[in-house]
């Protein structure tokens, strides 16, 4: 089983791995840099190699590794100057994880910010293409969406979509996020329900287009369209579902990221373990 956390890079992004092992994962997920803004200091030749060497030489596998695009860029936006700087962002941490040999990156997809679905389709598919010309061995992950207002990409037709307008297909994948699909109601709480949603999710999109599980319980119901993670077996998801898609994704060897809250009931340490329980 491959499992691990979203994990800190304070300090240096060396650090990620310290943290991943110390959490006792085979799997991690990291910003490269600070996510709440649009200025990202330099990687350091110093700090690259030695996350290089600290990944090489632990029981880590380099493409259970993945990063994620910061919060501020909006790759559906109808402002321009905004739309363009994104991209531009976007750009950037394509060419950083591919300094630090990180083979994904995980990406939202974005608010027309009520301009209409179809115009925010278009120009999201736009910049996907062209930070794709990007020249780098980084793929590209869409991630789907809670259906929160203004968002694409939360029905897996219109996810599978998206995802097929993007055209160098060697450079895209997908991560499914498990509190996003229940949160835009797809039905996870008894194995069937998973089964059933799993399936659904094959034919319109494919298991080997899936590189990435954000696995994560959900605070808010079904179809609530609330982005609110919880931690695992403790949400309206609950620990069957949790179970199921876990051996689904053990079944697959899809390696799985909890991006869980850290708070009085559980940390990324009893998370990990309550995955491994269930396991």
């Amino acid at each position: 089983m491959q499992i691990g956390a979203h994990v800190s890079i304070s300090g240096s992004v060396a650090n990620a791995v310290n943290n991943a092992i110390e959490r006792k994962c085979n799997a991690f997920q990291i910003f490269t840099r600070s996510p709440r803004s649009w200025h990202a200091k330099e990687l350091e030749q110093g700090e690259v190699n030695e996350f290089k060497d600290r990944l090489s030489s632990s029981d880590i596998d380099r493409h259970a590794t993945t990063a994620h695009m910061p919060y501020l860029p909006n790759l559906s936006s109808p402002d321009k100057e905004g739309y363009d700087k994104s991209i531009k962002a976007m750009v950037k941490e394509v060419q950083r994880c591919n300094v630090l040999g990180i083979p994904f990156l995980v990406t939202h997809l974005g608010s027309h910010r009520g301009t209409g679905e179809e115009k925010g389709i278009e120009r999201l598919v736009d910049a996907l293409n062209k930070v794709a010309e990007t020249k780098a061995d980084v793929t590209i992950l869409l991630e789907n969406t809670a259906g929160q207002k203004n968002s694409v990409g939360s029905e897996f037709k219109q996810w599978a979509e998206i995802f097929s307008k993007c055209k160098q297909k060697n450079r895209f994948g997908v991560c499914f996020d498990t509190c996003h699909a229940f949160a835009a109601g797809y039905d996870l709480r008894k194995k069937q329900d998973v089964q059933k949603t799993l399936k659904e999710f094959d034919e319109l999109i494919g298991f080997e287009n899936l590189k990435i599980l954000h696995l994560n319980d959900s605070k808010g119901m079904l179809n609530e369209n609330r982005d609110r993670h919880e931690h695992i077996g403790l949400g309206q998801i609950g620990e069957e579902g949790m179970s199921e898609i876990i051996s689904i994704m053990n079944k697959k060897k899809i390696p799985m990221i909890l991006e869980t809250p850290i708070d009085d009931k559980r940390d990324d340490f009893g998370n990990i373990e309550k995955v491994k329980s269930l396991a």
